[in-house]
């Protein structure tokens, strides 16, 4: 790098150009979560088309070659040539940036895709795509490749009826794993039908041989249902509430016996993990109608003050979707994972006012909500107490921390993480390749205590998981408090090998059990430790790289036939030096971490249970039946 900056220094990029140099804006990064963006870009263009009345079907389909499909029996593209850029429809959105039909009411009443970026970043960041139009009586085909058109569009055979389908292979330059998980995907389609109440989604994967349906005509009361299967309502009749004008809003809600509480928001079908102005909406609206609804109704019991959020929410799980017009939807950036609308400050008088209603039509329903909130404002109360009482008496004494965390100098929570690592060996690399400024090293001894089998009193007793919670700084189970919260990310940072990942579930079981709003808040993330370096050629032309999987190193050695190798299999993170530990896996710049989620959580504490639980029958059973699904055993 020289120390002069000229004219020559300043770079224009064009058409996608800006989009393969920083994906990163577009797509959240190159890592799982935006490899998987991709699919959802193309997957909400079609559900687009079903939310406003055009779609009945919807195919997604994995390919062997590791591409994958999207399919929908809507309008289908327009295929005529575009009086703006001289080229066809379809070119013109899949080459060009803010290029759709969304930017106003005419085409689309309500859509998730509003940008016009979705369809062309997909192709920008694809190695090979094709999409085909049914539309007019015949198919229309043509190819791109890297952002680019290769062909002209082809007219071929006649048709029958009307779709698009989008078939694209991720660029391997671009993603450093690029194996799609029909897990996540299929999570998201159920989703999906569950939203779109008689749409029906289809996944296919002709690798594994695996054909699944989706469809659901009670849309989101039968994902309600689906949440709190096996746990008992407080009352067996959730509040369900429709509102059509110009804001559409659909809600769903019931309370369990559950300390724990579950709000999914949506908007335009599109995923809200981060919240926003309508959650918000309703989270108040729910608040204040129960607020009222108590003080007309019985007062407050003696000691509690008042009804807080936190007590609504105890046991609350929640489906809340909205659809706006594109003119009124502004998400934080192109992810959407949160809603920015001021238009949605609608929500909150609609869920209060037909809320409290319902309360007033029905006293035996409300009775059981409200009593199983006011049990929880006592115990908050009683908590509080309890606390204040303990910070009094230590309040003269510092703050008490495991002696072997290797703490940060920042004390900004969001800005700091802390990496959980196994053994003083790979605590003593990561201390040398950590910023001493906002990352914290803590590292643990051995396989910690499989917690799902444990009892309170071992749990208590157990010095791995007690350095853990004092690190972290929230506490567990009635003494926790989300505000105590030291580090904004908590990393699980462990080996690249069977005992690495045993550990690593080990950890995800207790964050799943005692700790699981760090889960929920999205605080929780796994790291991605290499598992091979590979030297490729020889003097000038060396080129160093990391891989994380033996079916990436495969495709790498195969591209690099005939060329000298050298490959060094990690056997742990104490072997690498901290230089290559940094810029592998723990600096912001360069590493991939995965972000911890909790989808269907019914179906998470099965697995749990099955996994990590005291039956072994279970865990027999679930062997067997998945044991071909394995395809290398390590041992």
């Amino acid at each position: 790098m020289s120390g002069s900056y000229t004219v020559e220094d300043i770079q224009v990029l064009r058409g996608l150009d800006p989009v393969r140099k920083r994906p990163g804006m577009y797509i959240g990064g190159t890592g799982q979560e935006g490899l998987h963006q991709l699919v959802w870009e193309i997957l909400d263009n079609s559900v687009d088309e079903a939310l406003n009345g055009h779609c009945s079907s919807i195919k997604v389909m994995l390919y062997r070659d590791g591409g994958i499909g999207v399919e929908d029996n809507g309008r289908g593209i327009p295929v005529e040539k575009h009086p703006a850029t001289g080229k066809n429809s379809v070119e013109t959105i899949f080459c060009n940036l803010h290029a759709g039909g969304k930017f106003d009411d005419d085409a689309y009443k309500v859509a998730g895709g509003l940008h016009g970026v979705g369809a062309s970043v997909v192709n920008a960041l694809s190695e090979s795509m094709i999409v085909e139009v049914k539309r007019d009586g015949f198919r229309h085909v043509q190819n791109f490749s890297r952002g680019k058109a290769l062909f002209p569009m082809r007219k071929t055979e006649v048709v029958k009826g009307t779709g698009t389908k989008v078939i694209f292979l991720p660029d391997h330059e671009i993603f450093p794993e690029s194996t799609f998980s029909i897990d996540i995907i299929r999570e998201r389609l159920r989703t999906k039908a569950f939203l779109v109440a008689g749409l029906k989604i289809t996944l296919s994967d002709e690798t594994e041989g695996i054909k699944e349906s989706f469809l659901y005509p009670g849309g989101i009361t039968d994902f309600l249902q689906d949440l709190v299967r096996g746990r008992p309502l407080i009352d067996s009749q959730p509040f369900y509430y429709k509102y059509e004008n110009d804001v559409r809003l659909e809600m769903v809600m019931a309370w369990t016996s559950d300390t724990s509480s579950r709000i999914l928001s949506f908007v335009n079908s599109i995923p809200t993990p981060g919240g926003g102005t309508h959650e918000t909406g309703f989270r108040n609206g729910i608040t204040r109608a129960l607020r009222n609804y108590i003080e007309k109704r019985n007062g407050l019991p003696k000691g509690v003050k008042g009804v807080s959020a936190e007590d609504v929410r105890e046991g609350l799980v929640a489906i809340l979707s909205v659809y706006l017009h594109g003119g009124n939807l502004e998400f934080q950036g192109q992810t959407k994972e949160r809603l920015n609308s001021s238009a949605a400050m609608q929500v909150e008088p609609l869920v209060r006012t037909a809320f409290e209603t319902w309360l007033h039509q029905n006293p035996t329903q409300a009775a059981a909500i409200t009593n199983r909130i006011l049990l929880a404002a006592q115990a908050r109360t009683a908590s509080r107490a309890a606390r204040d009482e303990i910070n009094r008496k230590a309040a003269t004494r510092r703050l008490t921390l495991p002696g072997k965390l290797a703490d940060c100098s920042s004390t900004s929570r969001d800005a700091t993480e802390l990496f959980i690592v196994e053994g003083d060996s790979a605590g003593g690399s990561s201390k040398q390749a950590r910023d001493r400024k906002f990352q914290a090293i803590l590292p643990l001894r051995g396989k910690i205590l499989n917690v799902e089998q444990a009892s309170l009193e071992k749990l208590k007793s157990n010095k791995e998981i007690q350095s853990l919670v004092q690190s972290i700084g929230t506490g567990t189970g009635h003494a926790f408090d989300y505000s105590r919260l030291r580090y904004g990310k908590i990393v699980i940072n462990t080996d690249a090998d069977v005992d690495g990942h045993h550990i690593a579930t080990l950890l995800l079981t207790f964050f799943y059990r005692h700790l699981p709003e760090l889960v929920r808040r999205g605080h929780v993330y796994l790291a991605m430790p290499p598992l091979y370096r590979i030297r490729i050629g020889s003097g000038k032309k060396t080129a160093i790289r990391y891989v994380f999987s033996d079916e990436e190193k495969d495709r790498l050695l195969k591209r690099s036939n005939g060329k000298e190798l050298e490959i060094q299999r990690f056997k742990g993170l104490g072997e690498m030096d901290a230089a290559t530990l940094k810029s592998t896996t723990m600096d912001p710049a360069s590493r991939n971490i995965l972000r911890i989620g909790l989808g269907n959580e019914a179906k998470t504490d099965e697995i749990v249970d099955t996994l990590m639980g005291k039956d072994v029958r279970k865990r027999f059973s679930y062997i067997k039946e998945h044991a071909r699904e394995i395809k290398d055993l390590d041992i």
